[in-house]
């Protein structure tokens, strides 16, 4: 087997009537935490952190409710230097004067960092912003919302950059499921977010109010303006109707973009601001690890997987054929050359737990997410009891991927392996078949292009490679295993009791004419390689069988 070729109704106003806050929570109840991680498949942990704008709002609050009334102040019309423009309404009063000093002087190091991020993401939401039409300076909006962080996680479940809602985010066109969230892609939640922007501001007729209603809802606002008999948000903000959390917003928002935008006079000097966010796009099947990609093109895993970090799984999603993956600049001309020869290897690997007085068998195996029985067998324990001290053998799998050469056979650590031909039983899913071989799931799918693991059937055929050594938990299955010491052909490689075929897919050459030529029927060639069409292209790497298997 191989890994398989890789280039590859409401209505809108009842909708924002009743739309939630973008980001619900607040530290003013709740302590702040640095860091989440989220359990993925394969052993992936998910990142995600706290926004970092939401840290502080207890001690804002608290400052800002000793002001007092909340008033519109005057209008500045024009900055302290005559080549820095505003085209949000900035108002000067005593809250934004507070936030002037906050950013300043205690939230010093914190906003230096936020400028210093406005670099890679500013410059490109500015152009999106100019295209539609809508103000530039919205572009700091991201900054008082997530500080520009694409991995923020808000305690009300409101993610990326610009903080959606799951609900808002999907009627604005995102993707959010298992495997993708395009809350967190820049480019795909810039689209979301100007497209609610601009329904907002159609809807109040005011910059002000739109903000407000970005972060509150904009039924809340419309309720506000109503109920209170006003229409802007400097009288709605007066009277005791908004949560403070609201009102804080458009303020802190206006002094973010006076600093931003004339760092210098307000203490802040010499920003190491980071590159613009640049990269081009290289179509990937699905099931496509990042970690394939970089033994494809010697990118470098943190920069692919800062560009993709809509991928919760760091894997392509399975619903469909191909993907659009974000890669540095010059790479997918290599990555398209190189990628249909990367192959996958699951080895079982293990790690010294050393128990500690309070340590329990249930614990452990919690702690390292491994079956009570694996962990019994694996240190041949004759009973649930531990004593302080005891050394435990904890089993986990790692996942490497190794480049073939372009004409010749797998590499040796490929060749040594136990390919093994499980034909589905009633009944048997592919959680149940990841639990017989002690492989992840989605390892399942990466070698039978799996579109969808719900969806196989009883007598289907899957391939599951294993390095030498690791034993099938079962032998109700056709194993093919290489003879020792075996001297590899480019296109087969001899075994015990027969030969299994790779064969390289030439110009010109037909799913029936290969069929022919291994005097086999093009329906076992399309099963044993997944095969969802008799479409074939040259370089791909066919998994034949003779009359000896």
């Amino acid at each position: 087997m191989r890994y398989l070729p890789l280039i590859i109704t409401f209505s809108l106003t009842s909708f924002l009537s009743g739309c939630l806050p973008q980001q619900q929570d607040t530290s003013a109840r709740i302590a702040p935490i640095e860091h989440i991680t989220v359990p993925a498949i394969g052993g992936i942990a998910e990142d995600m952190t706290l926004p970092e704008p939401s840290a502080t709002v207890a001690e804002e609050i608290k400052e800002l409710t000793r002001l007092g009334d909340w008033q519109e102040g005057h209008e500045v019309a024009k900055p302290q230097k005559a080549e820095i423009t505003y085209d949000f309404p900035v108002t000067m009063n005593k809250q934004v004067e507070f936030y002037l000093d906050f950013f300043q002087n205690r939230q010093h190091a914190t906003f230096r960092t936020w400028l210093e991020r406005s670099g890679r993401y500013v410059p490109y939401i500015q152009t999106e912003l100019k295209k539609a039409g809508l103000p530039l300076d919205l572009a700091y909006l991201p900054m008082i919302e997530s500080g520009y962080r694409l991995t923020a996680y808000s305690r009300a479940r409101a993610a990326g950059p610009w903080q959606f809602m799951r609900a808002t985010a999907r009627h604005y066109g995102l993707t959010v499921n298992t495997y993708v969230d395009e809350r967190r892609d820049p480019v795909r939640s810039t689209e979301a977010a100007i497209a609610f922007l601009s329904d907002l501001h159609d809807r109040f007729g005011d910059w002000s109010l739109a903000v407000a209603a970005y972060n509150a809802g904009g039924g809340k606002i419309s309720n506000g303006l109503r109920r209170h008999k006003v229409d802007n948000f400097w009288d709605l903000a007066s009277q005791r109707y908004l949560r403070t959390e609201t009102k804080l917003y458009v303020p802190k928002l206006i002094a973010a973009i006076i600093i931003a935008k004339d760092p210098e006079t307000y203490g802040f000097t010499d920003i190491n601001y980071h590159p613009p966010m640049e990269y081009e796009i290289a179509m990937v099947p699905r099931w496509t690890s990042l970690r394939s990609v970089t033994v494809a093109s010697n990118i470098n895993y943190d920069t692919l997987h800062n560009l993709n970090r809509q991928l919760r799984k760091r894997i392509t999603p399975p619903g469909t054929a191909s993907y659009p993956l974000k890669v540095p600049m010059g790479t997918k001309d290599v990555i398209a050359k190189n990628l249909h020869r990367v192959y996958p290897l699951i080895k079982t690997e293990y790690k010294t737990h050393i128990v500690k007085s309070n340590d329990t068998l249930s614990g452990i195996c919690r702690k390292y997410n491994i079956r009570k029985l694996t962990l019994i067998k694996t240190n041949n324990l004759e009973s649930a009891k531990l004593r302080k001290g005891q050394r435990l053998r904890i089993p986990h799998q790692t996942t490497r991927y190794v480049l073939w050469n372009k004409d010749g056979s797998p590499p040796l650590a490929a060749a040594e392996t136990n390919l093994i031909l499980h034909k589905i039983r009633p009944g048997e899913t592919v959680s149940i078949i990841s639990k017989k071989y002690n492989v992840p799931m989605h390892m399942i799918a990466i070698w039978n292009d799996l579109e969808n693991m719900a969806q196989i059937r009883a007598g289907q055929q899957l391939a599951i490679y294993l390095e030498e050594g690791q034993n099938p938990k079962q032998t109700t299955v056709d194993v093919v295993k290489p003879a020792k010491k075996t001297v590899l052909a480019s296109t087969e490689r001899t075994i015990s009791d027969g030969k299994v075929i790779y064969y390289h897919v030439k110009s010109g050459d037909t799913l029936w004419t290969i069929s022919r030529q291994f005097r086999l029927q093009m329906d076992q060639i399309r099963r044993w390689n997944s095969l969802k069409s008799d479409v074939i292209h040259p370089g791909t790497k066919l998994l034949v069988k003779t009359a000896a298997l």
